[in-house]
């Protein structure tokens, strides 16, 4: 018996572990603004990476990124302070693993929003705890639409980024999830049945409320093995 509890009386049980989402895609696909509104009024831990690159415009340092010199990537690298880091058309990006693990254990649910390598890293780390979710363009004439569009990288660099968005469009099995960002709307909804339904299976199905269940239907239309590779290989090629 603890001192000055009375021995009925149970001790605290530990907050539920958070979740661990993993969100990725191409360059381009649209994930900062699906971040925005998937996460708008949620108690959330999002982890700010850190990058080699250079700022763009309206990019907050702290907020969209830590921007770093290349000596204080590598140094915390060397040191093991991420859980992930990879490079990506010239530069580098990883993710501290100190906050993350805090968040996890007091039970707030973690968002990474990170290059396809560096949540291959996460997985091979975390295992079945890491949920990674792939957000797929409609095509990939339209990603080149939207690359051109923002008007921040040069035809070389776009023509790099369509190159790589090809090869992360046919490993998409490798996800757990595929959300495809050809209505907002709908892709939002998609990312909250997925948070939903992944929180609803650390608990007895005879505690699954009705919206846990629709949730975990939908949820499961969106897993990656009911995507053939004859769809993927249409993606990446039209």
């Amino acid at each position: 018996m603890t001192a000055g509890l009375p021995s009925d009386m149970p001790l605290s049980t530990p907050p539920r572990r958070g979740l661990l989402l993993v969100m990725t895609g191409a360059s381009g696909v649209g994930k900062g603004t699906l971040r925005e509104r998937w996460l708008a009024g949620q108690n959330v831990f999002y982890s700010t990476s850190w990058t080699t690159r250079e700022a763009r415009p309206g990019e907050e340092h702290g907020v969209h990124y830590v921007f770093v010199t290349p000596d204080d990537f590598e140094t915390k690298a060397r040191g093991g302070g991420f859980l992930e880091h990879a490079a990506f058309v010239g530069n580098r990006y990883g993710t501290p693993i100190e906050p993350i693990e805090a968040a996890l254990s007091r039970g707030q649910d973690v968002i990474l929003e990170i290059e396809v390598e560096g949540a291959m890293q996460v997985k091979a780390r975390m295992g079945e705890e890491a949920i990674l979710i792939f957000i797929m363009p409609p095509s990939l004439s339209e990603l080149r639409r939207r690359l051109e569009g923002r008007a921040t990288e040069t035809p070389e660099r776009i023509e790099k980024r369509l190159i790589r968005a090809r090869e992360e469009i046919r490993e998409a099995h490798e996800f757990r999830y595929v959300v495809v960002n050809d209505d907002l709307d709908r892709a939002v909804e998609d990312l909250h049945a997925i948070q939903r339904a992944e929180r609803a299976r650390q608990r007895p199905e005879t505690e699954w409320t009705e919206e846990d269940r629709e949730a975990r239907v939908r949820a499961d239309t969106l897993r990656s093995y009911t995507l053939t590779d004859a769809q993927l290989d249409e993606v990446a090629t039209h």
